[in-house]
């Protein structure tokens, strides 16, 4: 398998303030909701496998103009390997495997593990990655709790996600360390009122960091 893109984890990140945490359980919703994404500046997708659709959709989400479209909810390799073969350009972990991480690196494939403890962080560092998603971030501890644990990591940058929501998305992205949020309030599940993902886009697109 060879890398999906010349796109980094970092750029990606800094795409946009908020990364959508897509499900998607019928592939007629895919492509309505990510053209609404990413007419309201939304462009980096994370569509997870959580569903039987959801491979599907990363193919026909894939097919937007300016959607970068990634896989969510990838925990071994062969998931990895389904969701690159699907068109994902980007993976997403809710944990951190060697195996996994091995796999990702070995096909520079830009890969966000998720972390939670400083161990987690160390086995990313020793497998040469900096970029991590803090998962689940509000039941983790929140935000005292990444300020404390990235104390120890200046290198590291972190996407948290898990509880994150407009109200109080501002708060993690004033975080230095915080290049950009997951969140799931941008992209409802079921039939797609395209104004209405438009606006909450827009709203989220304008977050400063």
């Amino acid at each position: 398998m060879t890398t999906t893109s010349s796109l980094t984890i970092q750029s990606i990140m800094l795409a946009a303030p908020v990364v959508p945490v897509i499900v998607v359980e019928d592939v007629a919703h895919a492509r309505p909701l990510a053209e609404a994404l990413v007419e309201g500046g939304l462009t980096a997708l994370e569509v997870t496998l959580r569903t039987p659709a959801a491979l599907e959709a990363i193919r026909v989400m894939s097919e937007v103009d300016g959607a970068i479209v990634g896989a969510g909810t990838v925990t071994n390799p062969d998931e990895m390997a389904a969701a690159i073969d699907a068109g994902a350009r980007f993976i997403v972990s809710p944990g951190l495997t060697e195996p996994l991480g091995q796999a990702a690196m070995r096909d520079d494939v830009p890969f966000l593990p998720g972390i939670a403890t400083a161990g987690d962080i160390m086995r990313g560092l020793d497998l040469g990655l900096v970029h991590f998603k803090f998962f689940p971030a509000m039941a983790a501890g929140g935000l005292p709790a990444l300020k404390a644990l990235a104390g120890p990591f200046g290198q590291c940058k972190f996407c948290p996600t898990g509880g994150i929501s407009l109200d109080n998305a501002r708060d993690w992205l004033a975080y230095d360390p915080v290049l950009c949020v997951g969140g799931s309030w941008v992209a409802p599940k079921g039939p797609v009122d395209h104004q209405t993902v438009v606006a909450a886009a827009r709203e989220a697109a304008d977050l400063p960091r």
